[in-house]
């Protein structure tokens, strides 16, 4: 028993070091290329000439009303100290509540997960489920993609992985349903987004609109893409109950099933108090969540007022499940603390703007994308943007830094050219989420594929079905959003 214990941990260990192993790469390359993005702003400064557009009182575009000016260019050290001069610039506000409110989630929801309050409420949904093969996985999928439509929670969720696996196969089926049951369906939720605070959120932040816009359309297209990953799995679990072989994963399952201890202790008291703590601090954030989509006077501050609620029922639920009071803080201030490189790319990302602005060619670049599309079809403009985003995607893989990049360019035009603000939002998630799953440059997506012990072709042989299917879903979506303006 101890020798299994120690096993454990050291393979906690291990999966912790490729956490963070290839969490490094990925900054340094993200950083890297938005560095490029940067300095090629400044170039093109040296080509392009100034000009403005009128606006209106609300700041939007008066088409029609560009001024063309000189080419003066821009000087090379606002260049290189933009990062640091956009907390100062007239976006100050907005990088700094967006910055902070990163930081209080991740800290928050690292104190969940060291406290075991993730693991524990998912095994306690499971556990009054586990004779149910289709209820569980219909049940198991929808708390994940709310987690990660409601909350933004991906990466977090990944780390159930094993537990979620070693569920699955207790009840007959394999490591493929696990995969798709919780790395698939919080992907999916965060790309289903209703209030995903890390996309929706801060989008509408950006945009200047309240988080309610457009949310109608955006539950019903998270009702869709539930189903058609319910019937996808289903089918899945049909066809292997039928054929265990015909599962991609049947003979490392059946080496797991030997070596994997299928039993599930409980923690006792302790269990029992951290699961209704973390039950009561996720249905005040639900119930917050609905008076911020419910009130519209209250709606465009749900950034920070999500922040002060986390922030605050952070700290009640850490002095009320940890031993030692401290542990709380120290959890949430790690947690933090791995957030800021996405801080960091934040800052680099906004910068861009701040030197298109500065130059004074911002409303040039605007101008020359508003005649390219000037006389195209709406369903045209909302395409490049879906490309646009899926392009980046490749790159960048945080929400926000790619958010923070195109949306204050991408949204004024957008509005000159009459696509609703909602519209865009709903592109942008459409374009940002799903392939998360796919790409072979997330980490997320390695080192999920790392634990589960499936290779990267059977994964893509898999599941190249159901992206497919939610491609073909986001257009028809886009076509009827185009079509009822």
């Amino acid at each position: 028993m101890e020798e299994n214990k120690q096993t454990i941990e050291e393979k906690r260990e291990q999966d912790e070091k490729a956490f963070s192993g290839i969490n490094l790469k990925s900054f340094v390359s993200v950083t890297i290329l938005l560095l490029c993005v940067l300095a090629l702003s400044g170039i093109i400064t040296l080509f392009i000439p100034q000009g403005t557009f009128l606006r209106n009182a609300d700041g939007s575009l008066i088409v029609g009303s560009y001024q063309k000016g000189e080419v003066k260019g821009i000087a090379f050290w606002r260049v290189l100290t933009a990062p640091f001069r956009v907390f100062a610039s007239e976006d100050a506000l907005t990088v700094i509540m967006i910055s902070v409110f990163l930081l209080i989630m991740s800290g928050v929801f690292n104190l969940i997960d060291k406290t075991g309050g993730i693991k524990i409420t998912v095994s306690r949904l499971l556990a009054k489920f586990k004779d149910k093969k289709r209820a569980v996985v219909c049940v198991c999928v929808l708390v994940f993609m709310l987690f990660g439509s409601f909350f933004g929670m991906f990466e977090e969720l990944v780390a159930l992985l094993p537990l979620i696996i070693v569920l699955m196969l207790s009840m007959g089926m394999d490591t493929m349903t696990g995969l798709g049951v919780c790395m698939v369906a919080s992907c999916f939720g965060f790309a289903s987004a209703i209030t995903n605070p890390f996309s929706v959120g801060l989008a509408s932040q950006v945009a200047g609109v309240g988080i309610t816009e457009g949310v109608w359309l955006r539950i019903v297209f998270f009702a869709l893409v539930f189903v058609a990953l319910c019937g996808y799995l289903l089918l899945h679990i049909r066809k292997i109950a039928q054929n265990p072989e015909k599962s991609p994963t049947y003979l490392i399952d059946c080496q797991k099933k030997k070596n994997l201890d299928l039993s599930f202790e409980s923690g006792g008291e302790q269990d029992n108090k951290i699961f209704k703590v973390f039950a009561i601090f996720f249905l005040v954030q639900i119930v917050l969540l609905v008076l911020l989509a419910s009130i519209r006077a209250i709606s465009g501050y749900a950034i920070p007022v999500l922040a002060v609620s986390f922030l605050v029922g952070g700290i009640v639920c850490g002095m009320l499940v940890c031993k030692q009071k401290k542990l709380a803080f120290v959890y949430m201030g790690k947690g933090a603390l791995a957030m800021l490189p996405a801080v960091a790319l934040i800052a680099i990302a906004s910068s861009v703007k701040l030197v298109l602005a500065e130059s004074g060619i911002l409303d040039s670049v605007m101008n020359f994308v508003i005649n390219l599309l000037d006389g195209k079809s709406k369903f045209l403009c909302v395409l490049l943007i879906y490309l646009l985003t899926l392009f980046l995607q490749l790159f960048i893989g945080s929400a926000s830094a790619k958010i923070m990049l195109v949306m204050p360019i991408i949204m004024p035009i957008c509005t000159a050219l009459g696509l609703s603000p909602a519209l865009v939002i709903l592109t942008y998630c459409m374009a940002d989420g799903f392939t998360d799953v796919i790409i072979p440059t997330n980490p997320v997506l390695l080192i999920g594929l790392s634990m589960a012990g499936v290779s990267y072709g059977k994964w893509v042989k898999w599941s190249w079905k159901i992206q497919v299917t939610l491609l073909a879903l986001s257009v028809l979506v886009l076509l009827f959003a185009v079509g009822i303006g």
